[in-house]
């Protein structure tokens, strides 16, 4: 049987997928250049020559079952950097790069040469901020074997290895900061965040794991454990910045407040509080 001509394919995939993803054409369009091993825009510019590809109605099954395109195609994009992603780590998000935004305009007329990557998972912020700064040297540290094994595995693809240390470590353990030999220049958190109770959509709930997301009735467990330890370990004219939901900006701030830390508030492209930013008085 002859293959179907792709445009044709893309358009029945999307509207198979608009019941399940607000960006139905991306993701049929990004799974079906995987499947030909092809980058996204070089498919498009040759699509009237394309047929749908081998595997293309696998991925597209389990896209329709939720899964989220970058466990699918193992793959995902942040900063200026590709990621490969495992059920074992988050799926980098466009709103942690607020971090490494703030990060850029704090270090503009100078270079951080130590880096901490609290909860490091793919390794995402902090092999974006090894590659804004050429000359830093950073350490990613996570509880989770598995997630260690991604990011070193990106650091290495990226080059990025002999700058790099990753450390199997939690935050939720006695004595975990003096272990980390500080003190740095940039400290980067992306923690969990979510309250135990919350209902998110399935892509999230059923495919992300989950000691990765919650955090207390609050969502402010993690922070509770690791803010305390960020005036040790920052170096005098460093900087730490904390990803927040985007509730939690006052609560966040407050419990630098209380650990004699300054903070400030740098929000998304949605407009939203995003970072708090912790520097010393």
């Amino acid at each position: 049987m002859d293959k179907k001509p792709l445009p044709i394919a893309l358009r029945e995939a999307t509207a198979a997928l608009e019941k399940v993803s607000d960006t139905a054409r991306l993701d049929a369009e990004l799974l079906a250049a995987h499947a030909m091993g092809m980058q996204r825009m070089d498919m498009l510019a040759r699509m009237t020559d394309l047929h749908a590809p081998d595997g293309f109605d696998a991925m597209m099954k389990r896209r329709i079952a939720d899964e989220p395109v970058a466990y699918i195609t193992g793959v995902q994009a942040f900063w200026d950097i590709e990621l490969s992603v495992t059920p074992d780590v988050l799926i980098p998000r466009s709103d942690s790069e607020t971090l490494i935004e703030a990060a850029e305009e704090y270090f503009a007329d100078r270079q951080p040469n130590r880096i901490l990557d609290l909860g490091t998972g793919s390794g995402a912020l902090l092999l974006a901020a090894l590659s804004l700064f050429p000359n830093a040297r950073g350490i990613g540290i996570d509880a989770s074997e598995a997630a260690l094994a991604v990011a070193l595995g990106n650091a290495t693809r990226l080059g990025f290895a002999p700058r790099t240390e990753m450390r199997e470590q939690s935050w939720l353990k006695t004595g975990w900061a003096d272990k980390l030999g500080g003190p740095f220049d940039l400290i980067l958190c992306n923690p969990p965040y979510v309250e135990d109770s919350a209902q998110l959509e399935p892509m999230v709930a059923e495919y992300e794991p989950h000691d990765a997301l919650f955090a207390g009735a609050d969502g402010l467990s993690d922070y509770s454990a690791v803010i305390p330890f960020v005036s040790q370990l920052m170096a005098d004219g460093g900087i730490a910045l904390f990803e927040i939901g985007h509730e939690q900006a006052q609560a966040v701030s407050k419990l630098a407040a209380d650990s004699g830390l300054v903070a400030s508030v740098h929000r998304d492209l949605s407009a939203k509080p995003r970072c708090v930013a912790m520097i010393k008085p």
